[in-house]
């Protein structure tokens, strides 16, 4: 069957309810051949899927985890309510289509009530100091934008206003380590600057890691079956996996930036050197979360408040209190502190997490502490990191990991332009490498010629952020 590519639109939105006949969600035995295998059951791989059973074709997910869901992974069994460990938000109401098909699989999504704070020592920044904070984050990401349109591509933190004062160190940690888990002096202006806006948070009050194994529940896939090599030509694509190997006339490959370079998926012949040096210049961050349990409210917070700190230096976090009006906070660190810390264990981490809150609300919220957890997606490895960012120079490294590689397709937040570090572009990102695979395959013809991309130069500019920019977390 061939599918014009408004009978594939339409269709795919009744993907959820209409599985492959025969196959089973989980626990099916491996199959030995497909039309298009796809390589993760993250928010890519899921996509991509949804999109290839819309085209009535043949698909299976193979999954190195135990889990559907990728950096999308929600605790439930910690804390008294879900956590969480990976991506918090979503973003784009207007337009996410995950959005919809959250509420329409009965998932409470719904805008993030969050309140926010400054501190500066042990008591909250006055309304002139917050405006003088504001102005700084203003000025600093001006300076960002300005500087992408000139002929080098640059650190952001080489352009940064020298006179931001005592909020210098501040307005870099929101704009860099917490937004993208890098420091401002190892991304790419360009790439900052492409960015597409983030500031309406949209939370799934089960949480993500839940909603994504919701939209997976009718995917065909294969967990705790990593994929050792991949055999690609140009017609036909066989992935060899622990459970057997899987014939198929396409691939989609969702795995992270570094888990690519990593060489964990052993490719015949080589991947180009191309994608490789691409991949390495799209390097993730580094985002981790110390969940703390504070019974009685030691911090005397709102529900879902969000504080930061005047900080002096890298040595700083992000806390995010009472999450969804419970007794859980979670303190998150990022960029090359939040790496460095992560890399000494769990316990240094809640030590840091104990000692930064001592600092901010006295030595009594500290004491309070009932449980704890801690997230290392360093660690862990199908992953080895949060969110990919840009190097210096590296900004075109998306498009090129969006080029077909034979019969084999990327896809992930890494491969997705403006949307990048969220999972609104792992989604989207998925759902293009699947139309890209059902062409290869003779699948979905366009009705008259494809609809060119905007030019970058004569896309709108991201304008500089109102005076009440949002601190954003990874993968959002």
């Amino acid at each position: 069957m061939t599918m014009t590519r408004r009978d594939f639109l339409s269709a795919s939105a009744a993907a959820a309810a209409t599985p492959l006949l025969g196959a089973s969600a989980w626990g099916a035995p491996l199959p030995r051949e497909a039309d298009i295998v796809v390589i993760g059951a993250g928010v890519a791989g899921i996509a991509a899927a949804r999109r290839i059973q819309a085209a009535n074709r043949k698909v299976i997910v193979v999954e190195a985890a135990s889990q559907v869901g990728g950096r999308c992974a929600t605790d439930t069994a910690t804390f008294e309510v879900p956590f969480d460990r990976g991506a918090r938000w979503m973003h784009n109401p207007d337009s996410n289509p995950m959005i919809r098909l959250g509420r329409s699989a009965g998932l409470d999504v719904s805008a993030a009530p969050l309140g926010q704070k400054i501190r500066i020592g042990r008591r909250n920044a006055r309304a002139g100091e917050t405006e003088e904070f504001l102005a700084a984050l203003v000025r600093a990401n001006r300076a960002i934008d300005d500087a992408s349109r000139g002929k080098a591509d640059v650190s952001c933190a080489s352009v940064l206003p020298k006179d931001l004062g005592d909020w210098a160190a501040t307005a870099e940690f929101v704009l860099g380590a917490n937004a993208t888990g890098k420091d401002l002096r190892d991304i790419s202006v360009i790439d900052k600057a492409r960015a597409q806006e983030r500031n309406a948070a949209i939370a799934c009050r089960q949480g993500l890691g839940t909603l994504i194994a919701k939209l997976g529940e009718q995917v065909p896939l294969a967990l705790s079956t990593p994929a050792s090599r991949i055999s690609w030509s140009g017609r036909d694509v066989t992935v060899e996996t622990p459970a057997g190997k899987i014939a198929a006339r396409a691939a989609i490959i969702t795995v992270s930036s570094n888990v690519l370079t990593a060489g964990n998926i052993k490719f015949t012949p080589d991947i180009p050197r191309r994608q490789l040096d691409a991949a390495a210049k799209l390097s993730l961050g580094s985002y981790d979360r110390i969940a703390l349990q504070l019974p009685g409210n030691p911090l005397g917070l709102a529900r879902d408040d969000i504080i930061i700190e005047q900080s002096s230096s890298t040595r700083t976090a992000m806390l995010f209190a009472n999450m969804a009006g419970s007794s859980l906070c979670s303190i998150d660190v990022a960029g090359s502190f939040g790496r460095d810390l992560s890399a000494q264990g769990e316990p240094a981490m809640l030590a840091f997490a104990v000692e930064w809150l001592t600092k901010l609300f006295g030595s009594e919220a500290a004491a309070a502490v009932k449980k704890s957890s801690a997230t290392r997606w360093n660690a862990a490895p199908f992953v080895l990191g949060a969110m990919s960012a840009a190097v210096p120079g590296g900004e075109p490294s998306r498009k090129i990991l969006t080029e077909p590689v034979g019969c084999m397709f990327l896809a992930g937040e890494a491969t997705h332009e403006t949307l990048w570090g969220t999972v609104d572009g792992a989604w989207e990102s998925g759902e293009r490498a699947a139309e890209a695979a059902l062409r290869r395959i003779g699948a979905l013809r366009d009705i008259g010629p494809p609809q060119a991309p905007t030019p970058a130069a004569k896309r709108p500019r991201r304008a500089a952020p109102a005076r009440s920019a949002t601190p954003t977390s990874p993968i959002n």
